[in-house]
């Protein structure tokens, strides 16, 4: 008993507040910051932020040739395109594929069978997407770049470029299948980049 009080006597706390008129219960978080002074420079000593913090701003960017703000996503130029182009030409020509090989797989299915035809299905879908898709991205990845490299070498970024890049990567896309593949690819490919540049244009 003499040991525990022993422990209370000598378990002494002080206040946090002096008094009970230093307490005030309206002051929160947000009055006691909103009252400090902001320096950026004492964030870090090293960091150079005497002048105030600096943000990047694309709309204001016109250091970077062929950028643009527009659009569904904006630009920074013919990486970003390569970029986003590659991806979503893969995905779009992946998911076109594997619904004409759904598509086919129910039609070509040689029994009614649940498990034949789904068999069917799914070797459709394998065979198609995979293909498809990897013929839409290899195309892509080849237009974007050519795109920029005949936009740096003219300097400048109009819708004639897309046609000139759309008509060279159809034609070394299908070059292996002979010339007048090659030149039927490269005319198709240049009509629609041509409606997909000139359209983009007018609409955005």
């Amino acid at each position: 008993m003499s040991s525990h009080n022993n422990i209370e006597e000598e378990d002494t706390f002080e206040p946090i507040y002096p008094s009970q008129e230093d307490f005030n219960p309206s002051e929160t978080v947000s009055a006691f910051l909103s009252q400090t002074a902001y320096d950026p420079s004492r964030l870090h000593p090293l960091a150079g932020l005497g002048g105030g913090l600096d943000y990047l701003n694309l709309d204001d960017d016109a250091s970077i040739p062929g950028a643009s703000s527009g659009g569904i996503l904006p630009s920074r130029g013919w990486s970003d395109d390569l970029t986003y182009g590659t991806g979503v030409a893969y995905l779009s020509g992946l998911s076109l594929g594997g619904a004409y090989g759904f598509y086919e797989g129910l039609r070509s299915s040689p029994s009614p069978a649940f498990k034949v035809r789904l068999n069917t299905v799914l070797n459709s879908m394998t065979r198609r997407g995979p293909f498809i898709g990897n013929s839409a991205g290899v195309m892509a990845l080849m237009y974007n770049g050519i795109n920029g490299a005949v936009s740096r070498a003219r300097g400048e970024y109009d819708p004639i470029n897309s046609v000139a890049a759309g008509a060279l990567t159809g034609a070394l896309f299908k070059s292996t299948a002979g010339l007048r593949a090659a030149g039927s690819a490269g005319g198709v490919c240049a009509v629609l980049a041509g409606i997909w540049a000139f359209g983009k244009e007018a609409v955005l």
